[in-house]
């Protein structure tokens, strides 16, 4: 996942104005102030930290149907963000028919994340990610890449679950509620980012929509301890918002569509040396 500062359904939907403020562009359902409830214990069975994990693979599979966070293959969700910086740049997320088989035995989607500014590619992922019997989808790795006129600056934070000792964590777990605390992602110095389910019933306008009954996530990691980032999930769809609430940057969903199957493979990509 790409770090807080540059972070990581069908097409036609509405164009609507700008949100503004983030009370104006995420609120609950029922009319409150907003304020998501925090208490509640992390609860047990979910990762944590830098715990290690035994993962069955005969309990995976790379067919990721978890409504919060659905990855059908050929599926493209296109962001517009602007970062802390003020620039503003495309994020297309594309769930790829491709699959890996990670290196602690279980086999992942393939999505890759791609970051534009002014048609220039910046940055360049593919996450993998695979989900329990139980519906809980993790996150196994990453092979990203920065770019700087078109060549590579760093591939910093790339890491595959069960190597380096290198561990996997969830993304989303398969029934989430407020007061859920999970470990993300862990390899010690380069990916530690933690999550935690803050509320459910949230609003958001986003130039793809009106949203309303969103899952709403708290997003943190010990390398930054400043950062803290606000996730919008809409039920069928994904992703559709992200707030960072030190910084002020934005990521907001401009579409879903779907591609054509060419497109959903990665011709010529090749992750952490290894060709797909």
């Amino acid at each position: 996942m790409r770090t807080p500062a540059v972070v990581a359904a069908t097409c036609c939907l509405a164009v609507l104005t700008g949100c503004g403020t983030e009370d104006q562009a995420a609120k609950p359902a029922d009319g409150s102030s907003g304020q998501p409830p925090t208490a509640g214990p992390a609860v047990t069975g979910l990762p944590q930290s830098d715990e290690p994990v035994e993962l069955d693979p005969a309990e995976f599979t790379a067919v990721v149907t978890n409504p919060w966070f659905p990855l059908e293959p050929g599926t493209r969700w296109t962001y517009r963000e602007t970062t802390e910086d003020g620039d503003v740049v495309r994020v297309v997320v594309t769930a790829t028919s491709v699959t890996r088989r990670i290196a602690n035995g279980v086999t992942a989607r393939v999505v890759r994340d791609t970051v534009t500014l002014d048609g220039e590619v910046i940055e360049d992922t593919l996450d993998w990610y695979a989900q329990d019997a139980a519906g809980t989808v993790w996150y196994l790795g990453e092979d990203t890449a920065e770019f700087e006129d078109g060549e590579v600056t760093t591939r910093g934070g790339s890491f595959e679950a069960g190597v380096d000792g290198a561990q996997a964590g969830v993304i989303m777990p398969a029934s989430p509620e407020v007061g859920m605390a999970y470990r993300q992602e862990y390899y010690e110095g380069e990916a530690e980012d933690n999550g935690e389910v803050l509320a459910f019933g949230q609003r958001a306008g986003v130039p793809a929509g009106q949203y309303d009954d969103l899952l709403q996530t708290a997003d943190t990691t010990p390398l930054e301890p400043d950062v803290l980032e606000h996730k919008y999930y809409a039920h069928g769809v994904g992703l559709v918002l992200t707030i960072d609430k030190e910084a002020g940057g934005r990521e907001e969903l401009l579409s879903v569509t779907e591609v054509a199957p060419a497109d959903a493979r990665l011709a010529g990509r090749t992750s952490l040396g290894e060709p797909y």
